[in-house]
């Protein structure tokens, strides 16, 4: 799927010449394929800083030849499905979780073992392990990192499919205890921002990284953290769209979603254009 993407975005801007700028906003696993289609459109154009003779010459990110403004996802379970309630149909029964990874590719196909980690083509890692780093002709972190702002919109609540640390790109006991959640009178339904808390947070190369003694949950935060993100935690627990928060986050449909209309006018009110 993100190798099509990648066409597809390749498509458009040889049609559109006139376009200058690229953004993606994605929805659960549609963000997950638009990282890896960031990993083949990344690419550096070359930037002249002088009209002199003696010009100095320096490189610039570019997203299929773009300048990279937003890329925003919408209950992403960036960090697979494999943790401890990071599907939360299954309860946290540790049985459900435990059998998950043998039966998800059944009913979703190679998504489900992507999701698991359980994919290791010619012996190599998971895809998800892979894509928290650059590898190859792959610049999956690089890419990421050219964007102007990264945001992670979750459910802190309600969401059956995606749980709330996955989608946030945090530990357990990172996210916000109830009484940090507060209600918007603008967006009423985006209960916490954090904003750029990674600053402090130097680059690391992939083998430092991988040389520590991890989980693969903690190994894709640590990879993920390279770089900052906002994440701005939703809540639909008044709302009677609540148990299709999955849904709701983005509105997928207005007639059943409509709640969901503030978290998606949040997103445009700080777009970056």
């Amino acid at each position: 799927m993100g190798e099509r993407l990648a066409d597809e975005v390749l498509a458009v801007v040889r049609r559109r010449p006139e376009v200058r700028r690229i953004s993606f906003v994605a929805h659960s696993l549609g963000g997950l394929v638009a990282r890896y289609a960031l990993g083949r459109l990344y690419g550096l154009l070359p930037e002249i800083e002088s009209a002199d003779t003696t010009q100095n010459c320096s490189t610039e990110a570019r997203i299929a030849g773009l300048e990279p403004m937003n890329f925003i996802t919408f209950a992403t379970p960036h960090l697979g499905s494999r943790g401890h309630k990071q599907l939360p149909f299954l309860c946290g029964v540790p049985f459900l979780e435990r059998r998950a990874p043998q039966t998800a590719h059944w009913i979703v196909g190679r998504s489900g073992k992507h999701l698991f980690l359980t994919d290791k083509d010619d012996g190599r890692l998971p895809l998800l392990l892979r894509m928290v780093n650059d590898e190859n002709e792959l610049k999956f972190m690089s890419a990421l990192r050219s964007f102007k702002r990264r945001v992670a919109y979750a459910n802190a609540n309600y969401d059956h499919m995606v749980g709330w640390r996955t989608s946030s790109i945090r530990r357990q006991h990172e996210l916000p205890t109830p009484n940090f959640l507060v209600k918007d009178g603008v967006y009423p339904h985006i209960v916490y921002v954090e904003r750029d808390n990674n600053k402090n947070i130097n680059w690391k190369d992939s083998s430092i990284i991988r040389s520590q003694t991890m989980d693969l949950e903690e190994e894709m935060i640590r990879g993920l953290a390279q770089v900052n993100w906002e994440r701005v935690d939703v809540s639909f627990h008044k709302s009677r769209q609540r148990y299709i928060a999955h849904s709701t986050i983005q509105v997928k449909s207005y007639w059943l979603n409509s709640d969901g209309a503030d978290v998606v006018f949040h997103m445009i009110d700080n777009f970056l254009l």
